[in-house]
């Protein structure tokens, strides 16, 4: 079995060559300087989307890259790991595997149940009749999130909803997919807490405010980086080390009896540039097994740091801690810097894998599951007729109403835009205005029937990866999509 997170021959007195790992329109988390002092050529490698995946396994190959470092995001996930598994003797940081949570909330949730890591209750509905069955016998209120991504972009896709007809509402008009249902915590911060090698080196606070729930900053919350409890440090560095990722990020409840809970955690999240600089140096100590050094970060680090405003941390760069002797505390006009870090989070590496653990044949649900169909019932002569003459007529069986009508029509109504068929989201996306049948048909040769339904109930701007559709043309296929889907 192949390793998609193969380890460097240690023994070897050549240093592999690096390739940073870039997407067309996706922000780019590392940069050459945050290699600073590799005295090696580092290639830059960019994935165009599309139908890309050849020409970007024939650049790794003709580059001779050996390490391929950066994240990939949500809906590339699937195609690396392809990609992953043709370039056998390339090392992905962070691996596939590390990558897996994120891809997804739902790939959150298997990930933290296999390592019992603790998590808000979690219930994942692929059959939308099953999610409306269990919020018909359910308890509210409860957290519904779009689960596709590793972010919720400052908690604009998490949803509190007090009722099952508030719930209702919601999937109808979110169409996520799939339903993705939490208790609701009331909780009176969470944590975010960043590790480097399993060590955590920067952790703060984000409190909602007042009268509120949502801990987002975007959303008005505020951080502050003192006294971050013990156990939700200790219950981060399991989850790193469960994930054996370089790097690592979690963001972890705290509810107003003290327990801690994972909310979300990945190894994709937002990081000052001095963070991004001591990941790559720890990166680079790990690549040459020691030969260059290891960064040195002080727990409780971030409590000094955390006094800058965060205009400055932005734009701090290589920042670099110096080793006390003898364990002493450092001091500096009478103040005393307590938190010595002498063994209670030392640097680690990743272990090596030869096998893959989350392996897309098995766990790629959101794009392998198919959905049960229960055919409908054949109307009998009288209901046709009845239909013909209205089918107010029919209410004594309006669950076949609906049908019957449509039948007489000689048409097909989709239950769920997630059944549709590729003639029938030709159908829809033609219909669109300003998008032709060439259009259309670009749109589905370019991201296939699941990318489509998928960005369309997800992420719309992923159909603008195709080259011809604009802002308004994806408006007006959006307002399309909105509507009832009927197929000829």
């Amino acid at each position: 079995m192949r390793s998609d997170n193969k380890k460097v021959n240690s023994t070897s007195q050549k240093r592999p060559v690096l390739g940073l790992l870039y997407l067309d329109h996706v922000l780019r988390f590392f940069d050459k300087s945050n290699f600073k002092g590799w005295p090696d050529r580092i290639e830059t490698v960019v994935y165009h989307w599309k139908n890309d995946k050849q020409r970007f396994i024939d650049e790794v190959k003709r580059k001779n890259i050996d390490v391929l470092i950066g994240n990939i995001p949500a809906t590339a996930y699937e195609v690396f790991r392809e990609i992953a598994r043709e370039l056998p003797e390339v090392q992905f940081i962070p691996s596939l595997d590390s990558q897996f949570a994120n891809k997804s909330k739902e790939n959150v949730t298997h990930f933290c149940e296999k390592y019992q890591l603790p998590v808000p209750a979690t219930r994942i509905f692929y059959e939308m009749d099953e999610a409306r069955e269990f919020l018909g016998k359910t308890t509210f209120p409860k957290i519904i999130k779009r689960s596709y991504g590793p972010s919720n972009y400052g908690g604009y896709y998490v949803h509190k909803v007090d009722s099952e007809a508030e719930a209702l509402e919601l999937l109808s008009s979110k169409r996520y997919y799939p339903v993705y249902l939490q208790d609701f915590i009331p909780m009176k911060a969470d944590i975010r807490v960043m590790l480097i090698g399993h060590k955590p080196v920067c952790a703060f606070w984000r409190r909602p405010p007042e009268g509120e729930w949502l801990t987002n900053t975007s959303q008005g919350g505020s951080m502050d980086y003192q006294d971050v409890p013990d156990e939700v440090l200790a219950l981060a560095v399991r989850a790193s080390r469960a994930a054996n990722a370089e790097y690592w990020a979690c963001d972890i409840a705290v509810s107003h009896d003290d327990e801690y809970r994972i909310l979300e955690c990945a190894t994709a999240f937002a990081a000052f540039p001095y963070i991004r600089d001591w990941i790559g140096q720890y990166l680079m100590a790990e690549l040459t097994s020691g030969q260059m050094p290891y960064p040195n970060l002080p727990l409780y680090n971030w409590e000094e740091l955390g006094k800058m405003s965060s205009s400055v941390l932005r734009v701090l760069r290589h920042i670099t801690f110096a080793r006390c002797q003898d364990a002493q505390p450092m001091t500096d006009a009478g103040e005393t810097f307590h938190h010595i870090d002498v063994d209670g989070y030392p640097l680690l590496g990743t272990d090596q894998a030869f096998d893959e653990e989350w392996p897309s044949d098995r766990w790629n649900r959101q794009d392998n599951y198919r959905p049960s169909v229960k055919p409908p019932r054949q109307p009998t002569v009288s209901e046709l007729q009845a239909a013909d003459k209205g089918a107010e007529e029919v209410t004594e069986i309006p669950a076949l109403a609906e049908n019957v009508a449509g039948m007489v029509k000689k048409k097909e109504v989709a239950s769920d835009n997630i059944l549709m068929s590729e003639n029938q989201l030709m159908d829809l996306l033609a219909s669109a205005r300003g998008v032709s049948r060439n259009l259309a048909q670009l749109i589905l040769k370019t991201l296939g029937v699941p990318g489509v339904i998928d960005a369309l109930q997800n992420d719309p701007e992923q159909l603008m990866r195709v080259k011809r559709v604009k802002a308004k043309r994806l408006e007006n296929i959006l307002k399309c999509w909105q509507q009832p889907v009927v197929a000829g």
